[in-house]
């Protein structure tokens, strides 16, 4: 198995033994050193923050949800137990722009103080 980006998973994140919808975003890698992906967590809750993404109605989903890029984390492989379908590249995007700004990624600031 090898989840690609931007996929929709149901995984057991070992949350009293339920499983949870997350969105694959690691990046694609054919021969991982360790069987893990990172992942970004969705819920229903919407707290209008600059660390969650609002998902477009997608069928494969009985609920409109939200990414939540500040639950980011890395499960095995194994606790993933089946994709539901994938979202759009535009709400990959948006993901990846709210994963830069939860953890603070500005690369051009730091080129600059490497100098």
């Amino acid at each position: 198995m090898n989840p690609q980006p931007g996929e929709v998973w149901l995984a057991d994140l070992g949350l009293a033994a339920k499983t949870r919808p997350v969105i694959i975003v690691s990046r694609y890698d054919p021969d991982p050193p360790r069987v893990l992906v990172i992942y970004v967590p969705l819920t229903t809750q919407y707290r209008e923050s600059l660390y969650e993404v609002v998902l477009p109605k997608l069928r494969f989903l009985d609920r409109d949800s939200i990414a939540n890029v500040q639950g980011i984390g890395s499960i095995p492989t194994v606790r993933l137990e089946r994709m539901l379908g994938k979202v759009p590249d535009r709400t990959m995007l948006k993901i990846k722009q709210a994963i830069v700004f939860a953890l603070d990624l500005n690369l051009e600031i730091q080129e600059e103080t490497e100098n």
